[in-house]
């Protein structure tokens, strides 16, 4: 297989099948992850990412972002920056650093000021009616403020057998100023090497980065096993580690791609879905279940699909 794109949920899906138009033109791996995780975070809808992402305690949006060269196994990647478009535009471009390659907070801002990213408030009307509603639903009815937390993760495989992987999130909906999850962070949020294949990681940071799993996911695969076999045994180990050492286990979900262009997913959720598009097959949603350890999936339906856009497109009501 010449080229393939694999990406977390279903927000994922304009932007790989965009991002696959310049695979099939001959252009690089890196240019299609940016270019699609760029149409992710420039949707307003979906809150969990860019420009509409959902705030922190303080109302303020923090993102967070990575890029990962297969070939040089180069990184860039900022943490906790504010009022600036398209964090994984400034992660790629820090990837081209020798040193300095991941700068959080007020040091990742001075250097997308310096490097002339465009500056932009990132607080949406929207998102600031949602984070009123949950503060309020958080006080009066005992509600878990941490609910929000899907990347958008994504790999991908050019003509040249190049891999690159990326991230973007705003991060845990209503989380502490500064905190941080796995997105960012190499071997937990991402990772790819272009000789073996690469993964990603979405759902709660804290208990992904437990695991270095998305790490875990590509050394198993250059033991040999299928990406289907790496992902699912990444995350039920993941998933009975910390049960047993802490009692519960957080969301974990994953999506890989090895350099033959063959994916693999697991997760230990219900609705974690995934985006997919390879040379030999279209565009697709898939929707994924897990019993005993082993995710499976199916084409999300048209009605699926389309129950979905109305849902984030909804308005936002106060009871």
């Amino acid at each position: 297989m010449k080229w393939a794109m694999i990406a977390t949920w279903r927000m994922a899906i304009d932007g790989i099948t965009e991002g696959s138009q310049l695979l099939k033109e001959g252009k690089r791996a890196g240019e299609a992850v940016e270019t699609a995780i760029k149409m992710v975070e420039d949707y307003p809808f979906y809150k969990s990412v860019g420009y509409g992402g959902l705030p922190n305690e303080n109302c303020e949006v923090e993102l967070d972002a990575a890029y990962m060269d297969g070939d040089t196994l180069s990184i860039g990647a900022i943490g906790g920056i504010r009022d600036f478009k398209n964090p994984i535009s400034i992660a790629k471009k820090l990837s081209e650093e020798r040193f300095n390659c991941f700068l959080v907070g007020t040091g990742a801002e001075d250097y997308a000021r310096k490097n002339g990213f465009e500056r932009v408030n990132m607080l949406t009307d929207r998102a600031k009616q949602y984070y009123e509603k949950r503060k309020r639903e958080t006080i009066e009815k005992g509600l878990s403020p941490y609910a929000g937390h899907d990347t958008v993760g994504m790999i991908a495989l050019d003509c040249n057998k190049k891999m690159v992987a990326g991230t973007s999130t705003s991060g845990l909906f209503m989380k502490r100023r500064g905190r941080v999850g796995d997105s960012p962070v190499s071997g937990s949020g991402f990772y790819v090497d272009s000789e073996v294949g690469g993964a990603s990681a979405t759902g709660l940071g804290e208990d992904l980065m437990k695991g270095c799993i998305s790490y875990e996911i590509v050394r198993l695969m250059r033991e040999g096993y299928h990406p289907q076999e790496a992902a699912d045994k990444a995350v039920s180990d993941l998933n009975d580690k910390l049960t047993k050492r802490r009692g519960k286990s957080g969301d974990l979900s994953v999506v890989c791609l090895n350099n033959k262009g063959k994916f693999g997913v697991a997760t230990n959720i219900e609705g974690f879905t995934f985006s997919v598009i390879t040379e030999e097959q279209k565009p697709t949603v898939y929707l994924c279940e897990n019993e005993n350890g082993k995710t499976t999936y199916e084409p999300a339906s048209e009605e699926w699909l389309e129950a979905y856009l109305k849902r984030i497109k909804s308005p936002i009501t106060f009871d």
